[in-house]
């Protein structure tokens, strides 16, 4: 069901263009959080993939609007489409969170009537330098939800991110219920998967941090993956005491709403920790050869609560596709399970 705008009297109406990745996106809906909170009357038209329309849902003032880049949204035809249908919005703007091909050609459709476009400084160049053998250059680079924002700033709109999480429990999904029963037990989201295999921590080491937390008396719940990581999740569900296994048995929504009533998520460099950041949750990262310095830590996550290795090499990847150069051992082999366990018991009991 679409999402109307319900503020009819406003009067500056922006498109804002990012298509994927999961992660991206959900760090694009805490920036538009506190968008709307500085300027409520202006009206946002998201465009984005239908997947991920529950990341918008409690935004006031914003119209979700789905691109089909595989159906009816596919080659340059699709994308004039997908323009045409944009453009009975009558925006006074496009702000360009992705900076691709599509993103562009859109852009570029709209340009060509006269709207004003503004386009993400994806600081290529920075983040070269960073992840190169030779002559890193080893330094924090902006903040991607600061590049999101620079956009609106560009756009003439004042926007000054708090990088604060703000924890807000939403209403449990019903079949959710059952296993938040027990309020005297602290719980903890894993999301021990990742797109690209090079960010995750390696899964019998990942099985031995659940036991320890399973035997200290944690509540253990595992979100992210599709059959393959399903079946991995469910094996554990089976052996550790208190660990549910969530893949497969809620929708996005749904999902965001349990997050939301964790204590802590336990996460890679993935979207499991901008989802959490987006319901306000704390998260204990672990991080292999990419690195919070190329900006893509949480919002409002604490670089303290990243665990990682210091060695020369990294980080060499922006969004982990490329395999640790290390040496013999990778950089995710050579964390501890106790490194991660203590780190999760520290934060919870600080």
């Amino acid at each position: 069901m679409t999402t109307y705008l319900k503020n009819m009297s406003t009067t500056q109406k922006i498109i804002v263009l990012r298509f994927s990745a999961m992660g991206d996106v959900a760090m694009v809906a805490s920036v538009l959080q506190e968008f709307r909170a500085q300027n409520p009357a202006v009206e946002l038209i998201m465009v984005s993939r239908p997947a991920f329309k529950p990341f918008f849902e409690h935004i006031p003032n914003l119209l979700f609007h789905p691109i089909q880049p595989k159906t009816i949204h596919k080659g340059i035809s699709g994308l004039y489409q997908l323009y045409q249908e944009l453009r009975r919005y009558k925006p006074d703007a496009i702000a360009d969170l992705h900076d691709n091909l599509r993103s562009r050609a859109i852009s570029t459709f709209f340009r060509l009537t006269g709207t004003k476009i503004k386009r993400i400084d994806k600081g290529r160049a920075e983040k070269k330098a960073l992840t190169r053998a030779n002559k890193k250059i080893f330094k924090p680079l902006r903040q991607t939800v600061e590049r999101y924002a620079d956009v609106f700033r560009e756009l003439k709109f004042s926007i000054k991110l708090s990088h604060r999480i703000n924890k807000s429990a939403q209403a449990l999904p019903e079949k959710a219920k059952a296993l938040f029963s027990d309020q005297t037990t602290k719980k903890i989201g894993i999301s021990p998967f990742a797109q690209h295999i090079y960010k995750v921590y390696p899964f019998e080491k990942m099985e031995v941090v659940i036991a320890l937390l399973s035997q200290s008396g944690y509540e253990l719940f595992i979100f992210g993956g599709g059959k393959s990581e399903q079946d991995i999740a469910e094996k554990w569900a089976k052996t550790y005491q208190n660990t549910y296994n969530l893949i497969g048995n809620f929708n996005l929504t749904e999902e965001l709403a349990i997050i939301s009533n964790l204590d802590l998520m336990l996460s890679m460099d993935s979207s499991g920790m901008h989802m959490a950041s987006l319901v306000g949750i704390p998260v204990i990262s672990i991080w292999g050869p990419t690195h919070p310095y190329a900006g893509f830590l949480g919002y409002g996550q604490l670089e303290n609560d990243c665990i990682q290795i210091d060695h020369p090499a990294r980080p060499n990847s922006i969004y982990g596709n490329k395999p640790c150069l290390c040496g013999v051992e990778n950089c995710m082999d050579l964390i501890k399970p106790e490194t991660i366990v203590n780190k999760i018991k520290e934060k919870l009991n600080g």
